[in-house]
């Protein structure tokens, strides 16, 4: 038996990709389209329509493939609400919950198309209705309550995937031309270095992914000098990051390595754990500070200016210092929340914590990643974010071309005001 289903695509859906994407989702699948109606933008604001009947042999398969179209952002043409049923107990949802994307969605409730709170990928939506007017939020299976209110199946449910921004001016004009270290950096970093400005002018927030390269390969002066200034509004990392910038203001080091000679002096293959022993003898970071033990580098720069900062644990760490978060669902929640308030994103030189913090990123926050691993870059940006900009090359580089990029123009500026 052949069972049909009507959707709808419309916005940027030709230059974006969206419609081409739709099409090879139905063929792929084993089902057919049929365009019934299609109407083309021809001006550079003007967006496009397309009305298609998908067909499948039976309801399972035509149910997987509009699921695939919902999460690309085709949404069913004359939609129900959207269904809901209670979580039967904590931690477990209804069967066919629904699996959200990172892009901004709708839920359709009493006849009304409701925005969904906190978008994250690999969520359930859970509806709430204490107050007059419904609410939808992004909800970890980990955190979901017994009678959670959980939308299921694909009925009242619209996702709006970023389209290419039509402002080819913007460094976030969609960077699909691939990765390459052939990108022309300096200007890149020009550009970046605006989009932070703006951030902070604007009393956004700027979060920056930490990793211990930025310590090994020289970057931590300027990263220190970033966070002084008041460009950076809080940092995320592990606690081999912490460790290692700690390291270089107590020894010199980084990881045993002299950062300036590069040579190894003896015994530097322990300073990374006798600076967690005294960290861990004065109380915790904050306290080294006080007590002038530190008196350098990120770390002191974020106590310093009321910076907050996320350490996350991994099972590879050595101590590890006081402060860094060792419960796994503990630290996943400190990062979301980092997360979700942030305006503009950095990932600098760390592919394991970056993943981390972009699974729990919207689509539409704007995100640099910088990494000398082509790698690293190209498995970020296939998150699929319309507001991401790929940077290869060496992190000891670009963060000191950023700094004097942002703080000469401040100095200049300063220079310019009249006394």
């Amino acid at each position: 038996m052949v069972v049909m289903r009507t959707v709808e695509l419309e916005g940027h859906i030709i230059d974006s990709g969206m419609m081409g994407r739709c099409f090879g989702i139905v063929m792929d699948m084993g089902g057919e389209f049929d365009v019934e109606q299609f109407e083309v933008g021809r001006h550079k604001h003007e967006e496009s329509y397309c009305r298609m009947a998908v067909t499948a042999d039976s309801e399972a398969d035509l149910r997987a493939i509009v699921h695939e179209l919902n999460q690309n952002g085709a949404t069913v043409a004359d939609p129900r609400d959207a269904t809901v049923e209670p979580a039967p107990e904590d931690g477990v949802v209804p069967l066919n919950f629904y699996s959200t994307t990172n892009h901004p969605t709708f839920v359709r409730l009493d006849g009304e198309w409701i925005s969904v709170e906190d978008a994250e990928m690999d969520c359930a939506l859970v509806v709430e209705r204490a107050d007059s007017e419904p609410r939808v939020r992004t909800k970890v299976l980990n955190a979901i309550e017994e009678g959670d209110l959980v939308v299921t199946g694909e009925t009242g449910i619209r996702v709006e995937p970023p389209e290419r921004p039509r402002d080819a001016d913007s460094a976030f004009g969609f960077m699909q031309g691939g990765v390459s270290s052939e990108r022309p950096s300096a200007s890149l970093i020009a550009e970046i270095a605006d989009e932070l400005r703006a951030v902070r002018d604007a009393d956004g927030t700027a979060l920056v992914v930490c990793g211990p390269a930025i310590v090994h390969a020289g970057g931590r002066n300027a990263l220190a000098d970033l966070v002084r200034a008041g460009y950076v509004d809080a940092i995320s990392a592990g606690n081999g990051f912490a460790v290692h910038d700690l390291e270089r203001d107590l020894y010199g080091t980084s990881l045993g390595v002299d950062t300036e000679s590069l040579e190894h002096p003896r015994k530097g293959h322990k300073h990374h754990i006798y600076t967690i022993s005294e960290i861990v003898r004065a109380g915790g970071i904050e306290e080294a500070i006080e007590a002038g033990i530190v008196d350098g580098g990120v770390m002191y720069e974020c106590v310093r200016n009321d910076i907050p900062y996320v350490l996350a644990g991994s099972i590879r760490d050595d101590g590890p210092l006081p402060d860094t978060i060792t419960d796994a669902v503990e630290a996943q929640a400190a990062i979301r929340t980092q997360a979700q308030e942030a305006d503009i994103v950095l990932m600098l030189s760390t592919l394991l914590h970056s993943v981390a913090v972009g699974n729990c990123l919207p689509s539409t926050t704007k995100t640099v990643c910088v990494d000398i691993n082509p790698a690293t870059v190209t498995q970020l940006l296939d998150r699929g974010s319309a507001q991401a900009i790929g940077m290869v090359t060496d992190i000891g580089t670009f963060l000191p071309m950023l700094a004097d990029e942002l703080l000469d123009r401040d100095s200049e500026t300063a220079d310019e005001r009249p006394d």
